[in-house]
């Protein structure tokens, strides 16, 4: 008998013994479907507030779950104590909490069985690096931007990176290891003047490496100066505007107003979501095409298998400005009666999977950025995402800059420019779709309390009309 308790799973024989005991008490209890998932981390975050090192932590997990389809629901149950005896006791609770679900009857999409290894490749390898180097390098961008302008009053440099690799079976017969690095970064600068405080941020991501990590002086020294230059920059007059959304705000538009209603668990569970949400509805001009892509190579959403077993796929949310598809699990599909995409993602072994987007991004049209804004003759270019909330069909974003467009000239720079709008309306009235697809990978997607999930947003730029601006 092998025990293995916080260690490593790559013991000679250890997960092919868990396996064999997994399978072995499925078929004696017949059940209809069930999964294991085993998973191991290494995850190092460095933090920066001011002057302060607030954290230095380097950290490796071991974990995994059992979830088993019962009649009405699903038993789910994770664990970080991992040996052969305990297996046995695991699988049993999770049967037992499937069986204590009532109600109505549930059935999933079935898939052949896969047998696989996929491995991320990496340029830089952030494991090899040690952490008084990753330290170093962060210090420095830090000092840059407290040191660039006395109306620096404070900087925020956020560091983590996270190397998985996950053990997937289920009783399909499906066997699946995937192992993947992941790395993000946000540095922040905070200026003020009086009473008056701005910020701006420079975020970035990465499953290729640590090289995304490095040469970032110039970044710093923008950011500051950014935060700089927004204090004496006059707040932008409210009203009614066309618009142009750089990549990054477009991108973030189109991840959080629009492809969030596009997860099916929360289109079955939403009679009015349904009626909004009807496959065939028009959405916008038949220029516009929405797609979540975890095929997409070498973004920080991409994936081979999601955490279900199933083969990621490309789906189109919206093609030729009609709604065509949306996100699934497993369950959802059979609930909807649509193809399942791949989509059931979580963050770690603690969490079952839920409906979650990957790469989500606008395709890019035929405009160049001359042309969008050849012929607006009192607009406001709006660019970088700062913040915003979405509620159902309604959002209000942000941006961290924005400048006012005058006879198709980029003018002078503005601050507090806020968006909102419904997300319906405003697609409809997409007027042009730039040719410079651009990807953010800073960020992290919340839902269910899973956060921060690494997906990509991207877009090219996008002109929109009849934009409601907040201001003065």
């Amino acid at each position: 008998m092998i025990n293995l308790i916080n260690n490593s799973l790559d013991k000679e024989g250890y997960v092919e013994e868990i396996k064999e005991i997994f399978l072995k008490l499925a078929k004696e209890k017949r059940i209809r479907y069930g999964e294991l998932r085993l998973e191991e981390s290494e995850v190092t975050n460095i933090g920066f507030r001011g002057k302060e090192l607030e954290e230095l932590s380097v950290s490796k997990s071991v974990g995994g779950n059992i979830r088993i389809l019962g009649r009405c629901g699903w038993g789910f149950i994770s664990f970080n104590d991992i040996n052969t005896e305990a297996i046995t006791d695991y699988f049993e609770e999770a049967c037992n909490a499937s069986n204590l679900i009532t109600g109505e009857e549930i059935e999933i999409e079935y898939s052949d069985p896969v047998v696989d290894r996929v491995v991320f490749p990496m340029g830089r390898d952030f494991r090899d690096i040690p952490i008084e180097e990753k330290k170093r390098l962060l210090s420095e961008y830090n000092d840059i931007m407290l040191n660039f302008s006395p109306k620096i009053q404070s900087t925020v440099v956020r560091y983590g990176d996270r190397f998985n690799k996950r053990y997937f079976i289920n009783t399909e017969g499906t066997d699946i290891v995937q192992e993947k690095g992941d790395i993000s970064s946000v540095l922040i600068a905070l200026a003020r003047e009086e009473d008056l405080i701005e910020q701006y941020h420079y975020s970035t991501g990465s499953i290729e490496g640590f090289q995304i990590m490095e040469n970032l002086h110039d970044k710093a020294r923008d950011t500051a100066e950014m935060a700089v230059r927004l204090l004496s920059a006059p707040v932008v007059k409210g009203g009614q505007y066309t618009v142009i959304l750089d990549p990054r705000l477009a991108g973030v538009f189109i991840h959080e107003a629009f492809g969030h209603l596009s997860e099916a668990d929360h289109v079955y569970e939403n009679e009015r979501l349904k009626e909004l949400m009807l496959i065939g509805k028009r959405f916008g001009p038949d220029f516009l095409n929405v797609v979540d892509d975890p095929t997409y190579p070498n973004l920080r959403g991409s994936y081979r298998y999601d955490d279900e077993g199933i083969l990621s796929r490309k789906t189109y949310l919206i093609r030729e400005g009609i709604l065509s598809g949306r996100l699934h699990s497993r369950e959802t599909a059979r609930k909807m009666g649509e193809p399942v995409t791949g989509n059931a993602r979580s963050i770690n072994y603690r969490f079952q999977p839920i409906v979650r987007m990957s790469n989500t991004f606008i395709v890019p049209g035929s405009s160049s950025f001359d042309e969008l804004i050849s012929d607006i003759k009192h607009g406001i270019y709006a660019v970088g995402a700062y913040g915003g909330q979405t509620s159902m069909e309604m959002f209000t974003f942000s941006a961290q800059e924005g400048y006012m467009i005058e006879n198709g000239k980029i003018g002078d720079m503005v601050r507090d420019v806020v968006l909102t709008g419904n997300v319906f309306t405003t697609l409809q009235n997409v007027e042009a779709i730039g040719n410079d697809l651009q990807f953010s990978q800073g960020g992290g997607c919340g839902k269910g309390g899973q956060s921060p999930l690494p997906v990509a947003t991207g877009s090219p730029h996008i002109r929109i009309r009849n934009v409601v601006i907040g201001g003065r």
